[in-house]
C-alpha cells in the first residue's frame, strides 16, 4: 500500500527523528526529542500531537439520527447539540467494526470520528447502511486536520489564543466553535491521553499555519509536540483501546470492557442479538492489564503462560550481561494468552502491558509468565487504568489545573540487559487494521457466535 501523509507531514519530516508507517498506512512521527520527555511533559505541561490520521464522516438529513442510532451500540437520541458521545460500532455477529465518537450539531447533522486503521472501512460501512434512510453520508477526512492539545496546562494555554470560546465552562465531551489566529475550527474537550485536553478540528488548508502558531505561542506554557511512542505509553497507562491489536471484528465490546456503553434498552441496533448471547454465555478470555517484572517491554503476540511452579529461592548470576542479577526460578504451565501492547509507564514507574488472557486467570493479583524474547518473565494481573483510575485529570475543573501540573516523582527504569535486542520502532506505531486476523485457537470457545470469522 502507498504511504499516506497528513497536512503536517513536512513538519514531522523536519523535526521528528524517525517516521514509521502505522494504521491506515499513514506515516507517523515516532518522537521529536525522546518518548520519555514527551510523555512526562504531556502529564505536567502541554503536549501537542497530529491525529489527522483519524477519519471524519459527515452525516446529514432527516434520517441521520435514526441511521446512527441503528449503527451504534450506544444511545444518541438523547444527545444535545454540542455534545460528543463514545460508542462501538458492531457487525451482526457482535464483532467491533470500529470504536468511534459522535458529534451532534443538531437533529439532522452529525459527525462520526473513526479510528485511523479502519477509517475507509468504517466510512464505507456507514455509507452502505445509509442507502434508503434519508441520510446523506460524506467522508470529509481529506478536508480536516486534527491537532490535539493535551495536558494539565492545555486549558490555560488555549484560553490565551481562543478568546472567543468559554473554555472554563466547556464540559468534558462537549465542543464549541472557536477562532485561533484567524482560523475557524471546532474545539472539542476530549483526547486520547487521560489528561485534560482538547481536539482542534481544523480546515486542512489552514493547518500548517495553525500548527506553527500553536508551537510559538505555547512555549510559555511548556508546549512540546509528542510522537506516536509517547501517545502509546500515555494511552497504555489509561488502558485505552487501540483498534487493530487490542480490538477488531474478532472481539466484542465485552472482551475489552466497553460493554458499559451498550444500551440493550434500545430495541434495534446492529449486533444486538449476538451481544445478548455473549452476555448470557460469558467469555473465555478478557483484555486485562499486566505489570511485568522486566526492564524490557514485551512484544505483540508474546505468549503468556500460567505459573506451574516458583522456586523458593533465586539464583544469583556472577557472569555475563546480567551479572549480579538474579535468575527467575519459575516453571511455566499452560499457554493462557498473548500480549497486545507493552511499554514502560513513565508516570507510574512500571513496565506495563495489555493482554488477552483466559478468564480463569484474569483476577487481580494473578501471577503469570510472559515469554519476552526467550526470557521467562513474571507478570501480575493489575486493575486498570494504571494511572489516575478515577479519571479526575481529564475531568478537572479550572481551579485544579495548577495542582495537576505539579510534577510527580517517578522511579527511574532499570537498565536493560546489555545483550537485549533493540525494540523495533514499528511496535510503537498504531497497528494496521486487524479485522482479517485469526484469533488464537485457545480463544475460540463460546465466542464463535459473536464473530464473523475474521478494530
Amino acid at each position: 500500500m502507498p504511504e499516506r501523509r497528513t497536512p503536517f507531514y513536512d513538519y514531522h519530516l523536519r523535526a521528528a527523528g524517525q517516521l514509521v508507517k502505522g494504521g491506515g498506512d499513514f506515516m507517523f512521527p515516532l518522537s521529536y526529542t525522546s518518548p520519555v520527555e514527551e510523555h512526562l511533559n504531556t502529564r505536567t505541561n502541554v503536549g501537542m500531537q497530529d491525529l489527522s490520521t483519524m477519519g471524519e464522516v459527515d452525516i446529514k438529513g432527516p434520517g441521520a439520527e435514526r441511521l446512527i442510532n441503528h449503527l451504534l451500540v450506544n444511545e444518541i437520541r438523547d444527545m444535545e447539540p454540542g455534545q460528543v458521545r463514545y460508542s462501538t460500532m458492531c457487525n451482526e455477529f457482535g464483532g467491533v467494526v470500529d470504536d468511534i465518537t459522535v458529534y451532534k450539531f443538531h437533529d439532522e447533522h452529525f459527525m462520526i470520528v473513526t479510528s485511523s486503521g479502519p477509517r475507509k472501512k468504517t466510512a464505507r460501512w456507514i455509507a452502505d447502511h445509509a442507502l434508503g434512510t434519508g441520510a446523506y453520508v460524506t467522508d470529509i477526512t481529506a478536508s480536516v486536520a486534527l491537532p490535539v492539545v493535551q495536558g494539565p496546562r492545555s486549558r490555560a494555554f488555549l484560553k490565551t489564543v481562543a478568546k472567543d470560546a468559554d473554555l472554563d465552562s466547556l464540559k468534558f465531551f462537549r465542543f464549541v466553535r472557536a477562532t485561533i489566529n484567524g482560523t475557524e475550527l471546532l474545539l472539542s474537550r476530549s483526547g486520547y491521553t487521560g489528561e485534560l485536553g482538547f481536539e482542534l478540528y481544523t480546515p486542512a488548508e489552514e493547518a500548517g499555519a495553525l500548527w506553527e502558531y500553536l508551537l510559538q505561542t505555547g512555549r510559555a506554557f511548556g508546549l512540546l509536540p509528542y510522537g506516536v511512542a509517547a501517545m502509546q505509553s500515555l494511552r497504555l497507562e489509561k488502558a485505552l483501546v487501540l483498534y487493530g491489536n487490542d480490538v477488531n471484528e474478532n472481539y466484542t465490546p465485552f472482551h475489552v470492557g466497553l460493554d458499559g456503553w451498550i444500551r440493550f434498552d434500545k430495541r434495534d441496533f446492529i449486533g444486538r442479538e449476538a451481544l445478548l448471547r455473549v452476555q448470557d454465555q460469558g467469555l473465555t478470555e478478557r483484555w486485562v492489564g499486566l505489570t511485568l517484572d522486566s526492564p524490557l517491554p514485551a512484544s505483540y503476540r508474546d505468549k503468556i503462560y500460567a505459573v506451574r511452579d516458583v522456586g523458593t529461592f533465586r539464583e544469583k548470576m556472577f557472569s555475563g550481561s546480567e551479572a549480579q542479577g538474579y535468575k527467575q526460578t519459575v516453571t511455566p504451565g499452560a499457554e493462557v494468552g498473548y500480549i497486545t501492547y507493552s511499554a514502560r509507564g513513565h508516570s507510574v514507574g512500571k513496565m506495563l502491558a495489555m493482554a488477552y488472557v483466559r478468564t480463569e486467570y484474569t483476577w487481580p493479583g494473578c501471577n503469570l509468565v510472559v515469554d519476552i524474547g526467550g526470557r521467562l518473565t513474571l507478570a501480575k494481573v493489575t486493575p486498570t487504568p494504571f494511572f489516575d483510575p478515577q479519571g479526575a485529570r481529564m475531568r478537572a475543573k479550572p481551579q485544579d489545573d495548577a495542582l495537576l501540573a505539579a510534577p510527580q516523582p517517578v522511579a527511574a527504569p532499570p537498565p536493560p540487559p546489555a545483550d537485549a535486542p533493540p525494540r523495533p520502532p514499528e511496535e510503537d506505531a498504531p497497528p494496521p487494521d486487524g479485522s482479517g486476523e485469526t484469533r488464537p485457537d485457545s480463544a475460540e470457545g463460546e465466542e464463535k457466535s459473536s464473530r464473523r470469522g475474521s478494530k
